[in-house]
Protein backbone atom coordinates (compact mmCIF):
# COMPACT_ATOMS: atom_id res chain seq x y z
CA UNK A 1 0.00 0.00 0.00
CA UNK A 2 1.37 3.74 -0.94
CA UNK A 3 -0.06 6.62 0.50
CA UNK A 4 0.77 9.73 -0.54
CA UNK A 5 -0.77 13.81 -0.68
CA UNK A 6 -1.24 16.91 -2.93
CA UNK A 7 -1.82 19.77 -0.91
CA UNK A 8 -3.64 22.88 -2.95
CA UNK A 9 -3.47 25.27 -0.51
CA UNK A 10 -2.52 26.46 2.91
CA UNK A 11 0.90 25.53 2.19
CA UNK A 12 2.37 28.86 1.48
CA UNK A 13 -0.04 30.39 3.98
CA UNK A 14 -3.68 30.12 5.69
CA UNK A 15 -5.76 30.17 3.05
CA UNK A 16 -7.31 28.61 0.47
CA UNK A 17 -6.83 24.83 2.59
CA UNK A 18 -7.29 21.55 0.40
CA UNK A 19 -5.61 18.71 0.75
CA UNK A 20 -5.68 15.38 -1.41
CA UNK A 21 -4.76 11.72 0.31
CA UNK A 22 -3.69 9.31 -2.27
CA UNK A 23 -4.02 5.54 -1.83
CA UNK A 24 -2.81 2.56 -3.95
CA UNK A 25 -2.50 -0.81 -3.80
CA UNK A 26 -0.52 -3.01 -5.86
CA UNK A 27 -2.93 -5.28 -8.45
CA UNK A 28 -0.84 -7.74 -7.46
CA UNK A 29 1.01 -8.00 -4.14
CA UNK A 30 3.04 -10.16 -4.67
CA UNK A 31 5.37 -8.39 -7.02
CA UNK A 32 6.82 -4.80 -7.23
CA UNK A 33 5.14 -3.14 -9.87
CA UNK A 34 5.45 0.35 -10.13
CA UNK A 35 3.71 2.50 -7.98
CA UNK A 36 2.57 5.00 -10.44
CA UNK A 37 0.33 1.77 -12.38
CA UNK A 38 -1.50 0.93 -9.19
CA UNK A 39 -5.02 1.20 -8.91
CA UNK A 40 -5.97 4.62 -6.67
CA UNK A 41 -8.13 5.71 -4.49
CA UNK A 42 -8.14 9.62 -3.65
CA UNK A 43 -9.98 12.14 -1.16
CA UNK A 44 -9.90 15.85 -1.29
CA UNK A 45 -10.32 17.38 2.22
CA UNK A 46 -11.86 20.74 2.34
CA UNK A 47 -11.82 22.61 -0.84
CA UNK A 48 -11.30 26.42 0.45
CA UNK A 49 -10.74 29.84 -1.38
CA UNK A 50 -7.65 32.11 -0.99
CA UNK A 51 -7.90 34.97 0.66
CA UNK A 52 -5.21 38.42 0.48
CA UNK A 53 -1.52 37.78 -0.87
CA UNK A 54 -2.40 34.17 -0.95
CA UNK A 55 -4.49 34.85 -4.16
CA UNK A 56 -2.09 36.06 -6.06
CA UNK A 57 0.17 33.25 -5.42
CA UNK A 58 -2.14 30.61 -6.43
CA UNK A 59 -2.83 32.01 -9.27
CA UNK A 60 1.54 31.97 -10.36
CA UNK A 61 1.12 28.50 -8.97
CA UNK A 62 -1.79 27.09 -11.17
CA UNK A 63 -0.67 23.59 -12.68
CA UNK A 64 -1.27 24.59 -16.80
CA UNK A 65 -1.24 20.84 -17.46
CA UNK A 66 -4.20 20.22 -15.18
CA UNK A 67 -6.20 23.05 -16.40
CA UNK A 68 -5.68 21.74 -20.11
CA UNK A 69 -6.91 18.30 -18.49
CA UNK A 70 -10.37 19.88 -17.24
CA UNK A 71 -10.52 21.30 -20.39
CA UNK A 72 -10.44 18.53 -22.40
CA UNK A 73 -12.63 17.49 -20.82
CA UNK A 74 -15.36 20.22 -21.19
CA UNK A 75 -15.70 20.25 -17.88
CA UNK A 76 -14.54 24.11 -16.37
CA UNK A 77 -14.60 27.35 -19.07
CA UNK A 78 -12.05 30.31 -19.06
CA UNK A 79 -12.33 30.57 -15.62
CA UNK A 80 -9.87 28.56 -15.17
CA UNK A 81 -7.20 30.88 -14.77
CA UNK A 82 -8.76 32.33 -12.04
CA UNK A 83 -7.10 32.29 -8.81
CA UNK A 84 -10.61 30.32 -7.44
CA UNK A 85 -10.12 27.54 -10.01
CA UNK A 86 -9.91 23.75 -9.34
CA UNK A 87 -5.96 23.37 -11.04
CA UNK A 88 -6.07 19.38 -10.79
CA UNK A 89 -7.95 16.42 -12.27
CA UNK A 90 -10.64 15.04 -10.42
CA UNK A 91 -10.30 11.69 -11.64
CA UNK A 92 -9.82 9.22 -8.82
CA UNK A 93 -11.25 11.86 -6.25
CA UNK A 94 -14.03 9.53 -4.73
CA UNK A 95 -15.35 12.08 -1.91
CA UNK A 96 -14.55 15.48 -0.65
CA UNK A 97 -14.87 15.67 3.10
CA UNK A 98 -15.29 19.18 5.06
CA UNK A 99 -13.58 19.58 8.16
CA UNK A 100 -15.92 23.00 8.76
CA UNK A 101 -17.54 25.65 7.03
CA UNK A 102 -15.40 29.12 6.93
CA UNK A 103 -14.47 30.09 4.12
CA UNK A 104 -11.31 29.59 3.50
CA UNK A 105 -12.01 25.88 3.96
CA UNK A 106 -15.21 25.95 1.09
CA UNK A 107 -15.47 28.67 -0.66
CA UNK A 108 -13.73 26.69 -3.76
CA UNK A 109 -17.03 24.15 -3.86
CA UNK A 110 -18.71 25.74 -6.15
CA UNK A 111 -15.90 25.78 -8.49
CA UNK A 112 -15.36 22.21 -7.68
CA UNK A 113 -19.05 21.01 -8.61
CA UNK A 114 -18.97 23.81 -11.95
CA UNK A 115 -15.53 21.49 -12.83
CA UNK A 116 -17.80 18.07 -12.76
CA UNK A 117 -17.63 16.94 -9.18
CA UNK A 118 -19.95 14.59 -8.07
CA UNK A 119 -19.32 12.81 -5.57
CA UNK A 120 -20.42 13.10 -1.89
CA UNK A 121 -19.68 15.82 0.42
CA UNK A 122 -18.90 14.42 3.71
CA UNK A 123 -19.19 16.55 6.92
CA UNK A 124 -20.53 16.52 10.66
CA UNK A 125 -24.71 16.97 11.30
CA UNK A 126 -24.07 20.20 12.30
CA UNK A 127 -21.69 21.81 9.15
CA UNK A 128 -24.51 20.07 6.75
CA UNK A 129 -26.93 22.48 8.38
CA UNK A 130 -24.68 25.52 7.80
CA UNK A 131 -22.83 25.02 4.83
CA UNK A 132 -25.41 25.77 2.31
CA UNK A 133 -26.27 29.42 3.72
CA UNK A 134 -22.02 29.66 3.75
CA UNK A 135 -22.09 28.55 -0.53
CA UNK A 136 -25.51 30.52 -0.88
CA UNK A 137 -23.67 33.57 0.55
CA UNK A 138 -20.31 32.65 -1.43
CA UNK A 139 -21.59 32.54 -4.69
CA UNK A 140 -23.72 35.71 -3.46
CA UNK A 141 -20.33 37.74 -3.30
CA UNK A 142 -17.99 36.07 -6.07
CA UNK A 143 -20.38 34.82 -8.47
CA UNK A 144 -23.26 36.00 -9.04
CA UNK A 145 -26.19 37.11 -7.90
CA UNK A 146 -28.75 35.99 -9.69
CA UNK A 147 -30.67 34.31 -7.51
CA UNK A 148 -31.65 31.15 -10.07
CA UNK A 149 -27.34 30.40 -10.48
CA UNK A 150 -27.79 30.96 -6.47
CA UNK A 151 -30.19 28.30 -6.01
CA UNK A 152 -28.76 25.72 -8.53
CA UNK A 153 -25.86 25.80 -7.02
CA UNK A 154 -27.42 25.31 -3.30
CA UNK A 155 -29.51 22.38 -4.83
CA UNK A 156 -26.47 20.58 -6.55
CA UNK A 157 -24.29 20.86 -3.29
CA UNK A 158 -27.34 19.63 -1.45
CA UNK A 159 -27.94 16.44 -3.37
CA UNK A 160 -24.40 15.63 -2.79
CA UNK A 161 -23.59 16.63 0.78
CA UNK A 162 -23.96 13.71 3.24
CA UNK A 163 -24.21 14.34 7.03
CA UNK A 164 -22.09 12.25 9.78
CA UNK A 165 -22.44 12.39 13.10
CA UNK A 166 -19.65 13.41 15.33
CA UNK A 167 -17.32 10.10 16.42
CA UNK A 168 -19.45 7.68 14.42
CA UNK A 169 -17.44 5.40 11.15
CA UNK A 170 -18.94 6.02 7.95
CA UNK A 171 -17.20 4.18 5.21
CA UNK A 172 -16.14 5.76 2.04
CA UNK A 173 -16.68 4.54 -1.90
CA UNK A 174 -13.27 3.45 -3.15
CA UNK A 175 -12.41 3.03 -6.77
CA UNK A 176 -13.98 -0.19 -8.35
CA UNK A 177 -10.71 -1.76 -8.69
CA UNK A 178 -9.71 -1.28 -5.06
CA UNK A 179 -13.08 -2.46 -3.72
CA UNK A 180 -12.54 -5.59 -5.47
CA UNK A 181 -9.08 -5.92 -3.56
CA UNK A 182 -10.55 -5.93 -0.81
CA UNK A 183 -9.62 -2.25 0.16
CA UNK A 184 -11.52 -0.14 2.92
CA UNK A 185 -11.94 3.50 3.84
CA UNK A 186 -13.82 4.49 6.82
CA UNK A 187 -13.90 8.15 7.97
CA UNK A 188 -14.79 9.72 11.47
CA UNK A 189 -15.39 13.04 12.35
CA UNK A 190 -14.55 14.27 15.63
CA UNK A 191 -15.34 18.00 17.85
CA UNK A 192 -12.27 20.24 16.78
CA UNK A 193 -13.68 23.07 19.19
CA UNK A 194 -12.90 25.64 16.47
CA UNK A 195 -16.76 26.63 15.56
CA UNK A 196 -19.51 25.10 15.82
CA UNK A 197 -19.64 21.66 13.66
CA UNK A 198 -16.27 21.65 13.46
CA UNK A 199 -13.96 18.86 13.22
CA UNK A 200 -11.19 17.23 12.61
CA UNK A 201 -10.83 13.58 10.54
CA UNK A 202 -9.65 10.39 11.28
CA UNK A 203 -9.05 8.09 8.42
CA UNK A 204 -8.97 4.54 8.78
CA UNK A 205 -7.53 2.79 5.61
CA UNK A 206 -7.05 -1.33 5.63
CA UNK A 207 -6.52 -3.51 2.60
CA UNK A 208 -8.25 -7.02 3.74
CA UNK A 209 -5.83 -8.94 1.02
CA UNK A 210 -2.63 -7.30 2.06
CA UNK A 211 -3.44 -6.72 5.74
CA UNK A 212 -2.09 -3.75 6.02
CA UNK A 213 -3.65 -0.95 7.68
CA UNK A 214 -3.16 2.79 8.01
CA UNK A 215 -4.98 5.51 10.11
CA UNK A 216 -4.36 9.16 9.11
CA UNK A 217 -5.58 12.25 10.89
CA UNK A 218 -6.53 15.75 9.19
CA UNK A 219 -6.52 18.50 12.17
CA UNK A 220 -8.75 21.21 10.03
CA UNK A 221 -8.75 23.87 12.33
CA UNK A 222 -8.61 22.80 15.92
CA UNK A 223 -9.76 25.22 18.61
CA UNK A 224 -7.92 26.99 21.40
CA UNK A 225 -7.68 25.65 25.02
CA UNK A 226 -11.02 27.27 27.00
CA UNK A 227 -12.65 28.92 23.75
CA UNK A 228 -15.97 30.36 24.58
CA UNK A 229 -19.20 27.87 23.68
CA UNK A 230 -17.45 25.32 22.49
CA UNK A 231 -15.62 21.96 24.59
CA UNK A 232 -11.83 21.44 23.91
CA UNK A 233 -10.70 19.16 21.53
CA UNK A 234 -9.78 15.93 22.81
CA UNK A 235 -6.81 13.85 20.91
CA UNK A 236 -7.44 10.78 18.86
CA UNK A 237 -5.93 7.82 20.63
CA UNK A 238 -3.41 6.73 17.41
CA UNK A 239 -2.32 7.98 14.34
CA UNK A 240 0.19 6.38 11.67
CA UNK A 241 0.33 9.91 9.51
CA UNK A 242 -0.62 13.34 11.06
CA UNK A 243 -2.01 16.69 8.66
CA UNK A 244 -2.22 19.37 11.51
CA UNK A 245 -2.48 23.11 10.35
CA UNK A 246 0.30 25.58 12.00
CA UNK A 247 -1.58 29.13 12.06
CA UNK A 248 -0.35 30.57 15.49
CA UNK A 249 2.20 27.54 15.92
CA UNK A 250 5.04 29.98 17.16
CA UNK A 251 3.00 31.87 19.77
CA UNK A 252 0.61 31.20 22.95
CA UNK A 253 -2.41 33.02 23.61
CA UNK A 254 -3.28 34.96 26.73
CA UNK A 255 -5.33 33.24 29.44
CA UNK A 256 -9.44 33.27 29.19
CA UNK A 257 -9.58 35.27 32.49
CA UNK A 258 -6.51 38.07 30.80
CA UNK A 259 -7.97 38.04 27.43
CA UNK A 260 -11.54 38.89 29.44
CA UNK A 261 -9.97 41.72 30.75
CA UNK A 262 -8.27 43.30 27.78
CA UNK A 263 -11.37 43.04 26.01
CA UNK A 264 -13.21 44.83 28.89
CA UNK A 265 -10.86 47.45 29.17
CA UNK A 266 -10.96 48.53 25.57
CA UNK A 267 -14.57 48.53 25.59
CA UNK A 268 -14.61 51.16 28.68
CA UNK A 269 -11.90 53.23 26.65
CA UNK A 270 -14.88 53.40 24.22
CA UNK A 271 -17.31 54.67 26.23
CA UNK A 272 -14.84 56.93 27.83
CA UNK A 273 -13.95 58.81 24.49
CA UNK A 274 -17.34 58.21 22.86
CA UNK A 275 -16.24 56.64 20.46
CA UNK A 276 -17.30 53.49 18.44
CA UNK A 277 -15.28 49.95 18.46
CA UNK A 278 -15.37 47.86 15.41
CA UNK A 279 -14.19 44.31 15.60
CA UNK A 280 -14.03 42.38 12.59
CA UNK A 281 -15.22 38.72 12.54
CA UNK A 282 -16.07 35.85 10.51
CA UNK A 283 -19.64 35.66 10.91
CA UNK A 284 -19.92 31.82 11.95
CA UNK A 285 -17.53 31.22 15.30
CA UNK A 286 -15.93 34.23 16.30
CA UNK A 287 -18.66 36.48 16.31
CA UNK A 288 -20.97 34.15 18.63
CA UNK A 289 -17.92 33.83 20.93
CA UNK A 290 -17.45 37.59 20.83
CA UNK A 291 -21.17 38.31 21.86
CA UNK A 292 -20.53 34.81 24.73
CA UNK A 293 -18.15 37.05 26.49
CA UNK A 294 -19.34 40.82 26.10
CA UNK A 295 -22.80 39.07 27.43
CA UNK A 296 -20.46 38.32 30.29
CA UNK A 297 -18.72 40.90 31.28
CA UNK A 298 -21.87 43.32 30.66
CA UNK A 299 -23.69 40.87 32.87
CA UNK A 300 -20.87 41.17 35.45
CA UNK A 301 -21.17 45.07 35.34
CA UNK A 302 -25.02 45.17 35.89
CA UNK A 303 -24.40 42.96 38.96
CA UNK A 304 -21.97 45.25 40.07
CA UNK A 305 -23.48 48.40 39.59
CA UNK A 306 -26.79 47.57 40.18
CA UNK A 307 -27.67 49.15 43.41
CA UNK A 308 -25.93 52.39 42.94
CA UNK A 309 -26.69 55.64 40.97
CA UNK A 310 -23.60 56.94 39.56
CA UNK A 311 -22.62 57.33 36.07
CA UNK A 312 -19.20 56.32 35.28
CA UNK A 313 -17.86 54.27 32.30
CA UNK A 314 -18.75 51.15 33.64
CA UNK A 315 -22.38 52.47 33.99
CA UNK A 316 -22.12 53.61 30.69
CA UNK A 317 -20.76 50.52 28.95
CA UNK A 318 -24.05 48.68 30.75
CA UNK A 319 -25.85 50.31 28.49
CA UNK A 320 -24.39 49.93 25.19
CA UNK A 321 -25.25 48.97 22.25
CA UNK A 322 -23.97 46.15 20.73
CA UNK A 323 -24.73 45.81 16.81
CA UNK A 324 -24.00 42.73 14.93
CA UNK A 325 -24.14 44.29 11.08
CA UNK A 326 -24.61 40.64 9.58
CA UNK A 327 -27.09 39.07 8.10
CA UNK A 328 -25.19 36.34 7.86
CA UNK A 329 -23.93 36.50 11.37
CA UNK A 330 -27.16 36.32 12.43
CA UNK A 331 -28.60 33.54 10.78
CA UNK A 332 -25.51 31.59 12.09
CA UNK A 333 -26.43 32.75 15.48
CA UNK A 334 -29.64 31.47 15.58
CA UNK A 335 -28.11 27.88 14.56
CA UNK A 336 -25.56 28.17 17.63
CA UNK A 337 -28.84 28.98 19.85
CA UNK A 338 -30.82 25.89 18.41
CA UNK A 339 -27.82 23.84 18.63
CA UNK A 340 -26.97 23.87 22.23
CA UNK A 341 -26.44 20.26 22.53
CA UNK A 342 -22.84 21.60 21.20
CA UNK A 343 -22.03 23.68 24.02
CA UNK A 344 -20.21 23.23 26.37
CA UNK A 345 -20.93 22.72 30.33
CA UNK A 346 -20.47 26.85 31.44
CA UNK A 347 -22.24 27.59 28.28
CA UNK A 348 -25.22 25.29 28.89
CA UNK A 349 -25.11 26.35 32.79
CA UNK A 350 -25.66 29.49 32.33
CA UNK A 351 -28.69 29.12 30.02
CA UNK A 352 -30.22 27.12 32.73
CA UNK A 353 -29.91 30.30 35.14
CA UNK A 354 -32.00 32.07 32.72
CA UNK A 355 -28.67 33.65 31.26
CA UNK A 356 -29.15 34.04 27.29
CA UNK A 357 -25.25 34.58 26.08
CA UNK A 358 -26.71 35.01 22.67
CA UNK A 359 -29.70 37.00 22.59
CA UNK A 360 -29.04 40.15 25.31
CA UNK A 361 -30.68 43.46 26.26
CA UNK A 362 -28.27 45.41 24.10
CA UNK A 363 -28.00 43.32 21.07
CA UNK A 364 -29.07 44.55 17.80
CA UNK A 365 -28.97 43.29 14.50
CA UNK A 366 -28.85 44.63 11.62
CA UNK A 367 -30.40 43.67 8.21
CA UNK A 368 -30.78 45.63 5.02
CA UNK A 369 -28.22 47.21 3.27
CA UNK A 370 -29.96 50.64 3.91
CA UNK A 371 -30.19 49.63 7.69
CA UNK A 372 -26.56 49.31 7.39
CA UNK A 373 -26.03 52.37 6.04
CA UNK A 374 -28.46 54.47 8.35
CA UNK A 375 -26.47 53.11 10.92
CA UNK A 376 -22.86 54.31 9.78
CA UNK A 377 -24.74 57.56 9.10
CA UNK A 378 -26.45 57.76 12.52
CA UNK A 379 -23.45 56.85 14.57
CA UNK A 380 -21.25 59.82 12.69
CA UNK A 381 -24.01 62.27 13.75
CA UNK A 382 -24.55 61.47 17.23
CA UNK A 383 -21.06 60.66 18.01
CA UNK A 384 -22.53 57.60 20.21
CA UNK A 385 -20.27 55.31 21.78
CA UNK A 386 -21.52 51.26 20.13
CA UNK A 387 -19.78 48.32 19.49
CA UNK A 388 -19.94 47.23 16.28
CA UNK A 389 -19.20 43.13 15.03
CA UNK A 390 -19.36 42.78 11.34
CA UNK A 391 -17.36 40.62 8.59
CA UNK A 392 -15.45 39.96 7.10
CA UNK A 393 -12.84 38.78 9.97
CA UNK A 394 -9.97 39.89 7.79
CA UNK A 395 -11.38 43.01 6.51
CA UNK A 396 -11.26 41.90 2.68
CA UNK A 397 -15.09 42.50 1.91
CA UNK A 398 -18.33 42.99 3.69
CA UNK A 399 -19.68 45.74 6.02
CA UNK A 400 -17.00 45.89 8.48
CA UNK A 401 -14.85 48.02 5.04
CA UNK A 402 -17.36 50.44 5.13
CA UNK A 403 -17.01 50.97 8.81
CA UNK A 404 -13.48 51.13 8.55
CA UNK A 405 -13.88 53.53 5.48
CA UNK A 406 -15.92 55.77 7.17
CA UNK A 407 -14.47 55.64 11.01
CA UNK A 408 -10.66 54.45 10.60
CA UNK A 409 -9.23 58.03 10.63
CA UNK A 410 -11.18 58.99 13.67
CA UNK A 411 -9.40 59.67 17.11
CA UNK A 412 -12.29 58.10 19.80
CA UNK A 413 -12.66 55.17 17.44
CA UNK A 414 -10.81 51.60 18.30
CA UNK A 415 -10.45 49.03 16.26
CA UNK A 416 -10.27 45.41 17.86
CA UNK A 417 -8.65 42.36 15.75
CA UNK A 418 -9.16 39.17 17.69
CA UNK A 419 -8.20 36.66 15.34
CA UNK A 420 -5.50 36.37 12.57
CA UNK A 421 -5.02 38.74 9.49
CA UNK A 422 -3.23 37.00 6.74
CA UNK A 423 -0.63 38.24 4.10
CA UNK A 424 -2.11 41.12 1.91
CA UNK A 425 -5.22 41.69 3.94
CA UNK A 426 -6.62 45.02 4.91
CA UNK A 427 -6.85 43.53 8.33
CA UNK A 428 -2.76 42.95 8.48
CA UNK A 429 -2.13 46.62 6.25
CA UNK A 430 -3.71 48.56 9.32
CA UNK A 431 -1.75 46.07 12.03
CA UNK A 432 1.51 46.65 10.42
CA UNK A 433 0.80 50.47 9.09
CA UNK A 434 -0.21 51.83 12.58
CA UNK A 435 2.78 50.06 14.09
CA UNK A 436 5.44 51.15 11.53
CA UNK A 437 4.81 54.96 10.62
CA UNK A 438 4.48 58.22 12.09
CA UNK A 439 1.28 59.34 9.83
CA UNK A 440 -0.25 55.73 8.92
CA UNK A 441 -2.73 54.91 6.01
CA UNK A 442 -4.15 52.57 3.97
CA UNK A 443 -6.64 52.61 0.85
CA UNK A 444 -9.85 51.59 1.00
CA UNK A 445 -12.08 51.65 -2.57
CA UNK A 446 -9.11 53.39 -3.83
CA UNK A 447 -9.91 56.11 -1.34
CA UNK A 448 -7.09 56.87 1.03
CA UNK A 449 -7.70 56.69 4.68
CA UNK A 450 -5.72 58.06 7.93
CA UNK A 451 -5.38 55.65 10.46
CA UNK A 452 -6.13 57.61 13.67
CA UNK A 453 -7.97 55.08 15.66
CA UNK A 454 -6.74 52.58 18.26
CA UNK A 455 -5.21 50.02 16.84
CA UNK A 456 -5.85 46.20 19.35
CA UNK A 457 -5.24 42.85 18.59
CA UNK A 458 -6.30 40.56 21.35
CA UNK A 459 -4.19 37.51 21.53
CA UNK A 460 -6.67 33.88 22.63
CA UNK A 461 -9.85 35.39 20.69
CA UNK A 462 -8.28 33.75 18.19
CA UNK A 463 -10.43 30.25 17.33
CA UNK A 464 -7.37 28.48 16.40
CA UNK A 465 -5.31 26.76 18.84
CA UNK A 466 -1.76 28.06 19.78
CA UNK A 467 1.51 26.28 19.91
CA UNK A 468 1.00 24.54 23.22
CA UNK A 469 -2.53 23.37 22.53
CA UNK A 470 -1.16 22.18 19.41
CA UNK A 471 1.60 19.90 20.59
CA UNK A 472 -0.98 19.22 23.04
CA UNK A 473 -2.92 17.44 20.53
CA UNK A 474 -0.19 15.41 19.77
CA UNK A 475 1.13 14.49 23.44
CA UNK A 476 -2.36 13.09 23.98
CA UNK A 477 -2.16 10.48 21.80
CA UNK A 478 -1.59 7.28 23.24
CA UNK A 479 0.02 6.19 19.69
CA UNK A 480 1.97 8.64 18.30
CA UNK A 481 2.36 9.26 14.33
CA UNK A 482 5.34 7.95 12.65
CA UNK A 483 4.92 11.14 10.40
CA UNK A 484 3.66 14.81 10.80
CA UNK A 485 3.07 17.33 7.82
CA UNK A 486 2.54 20.77 9.19
CA UNK A 487 0.45 23.18 6.95
CA UNK A 488 -2.16 26.19 7.24
CA UNK A 489 0.73 28.70 8.55
CA UNK A 490 3.02 31.60 7.62
CA UNK A 491 6.95 30.07 7.44
CA UNK A 492 7.69 30.99 10.66
CA UNK A 493 4.78 29.36 12.69
CA UNK A 494 5.61 26.36 10.84
CA UNK A 495 9.30 26.18 11.20
CA UNK A 496 8.76 26.56 14.67
CA UNK A 497 6.35 24.15 15.35
CA UNK A 498 8.51 21.84 13.71
CA UNK A 499 11.22 22.36 15.87
CA UNK A 500 9.13 21.71 19.02
CA UNK A 501 7.94 18.72 17.67
CA UNK A 502 11.57 17.71 16.57
CA UNK A 503 12.48 18.53 20.22
CA UNK A 504 9.98 16.45 22.04
CA UNK A 505 9.82 13.33 19.34
CA UNK A 506 13.25 12.89 17.34
CA UNK A 507 12.13 10.05 15.91
CA UNK A 508 9.12 11.23 14.37
CA UNK A 509 9.80 12.27 10.87
CA UNK A 510 8.46 16.21 10.20
CA UNK A 511 7.89 17.65 6.89
CA UNK A 512 6.74 21.14 6.05
CA UNK A 513 5.19 20.52 1.96
CA UNK A 514 5.56 22.82 -0.46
Amino acid sequence: MDISFNHHGAVNGVTGSCHQINIKLNKNHKTSDNAENWPTTSYLIDCGLFQGAEMTAATDNNDGSAQQHHKANGKINNSANNQHSINFPLDNICALLVTHCHIDHVGRIPYLLAAGFTGPIYCSAATAKLLPLVISDAVKVGVSRNKQIINAVVKRLKQQLVAVNYNHWQMLPVSQEQSKQGVEVKVKFKAAGHILGSAYIELAIASKITKCKHKVVFSGDLGASYTPLLPKPKSPYSCDTLIIESTYGDKNHHGRKQRRKNLEQVLKRCVDDNGVVLIPAFSIGRTQELLYEIEEILHRLHKKHNSTNTIDSEQMLNNIDVIVDSPLASEFTEHYRELKQHWDAEARCKLANNRHPLSFEQLYTVGSHQEHQSVISYLKQKQKPAIIIAASGMCTGGRMVNYLQSFLSDKTTDVLFVGYQAKGTLGRQIQQNKSRYNSPYVFINHIKVAINAGIHTLSGYSAHADQSDLLGFIKGMRKKPNNIRIVHGDSEAKMALQLKIKQLYPHIKVLIPH
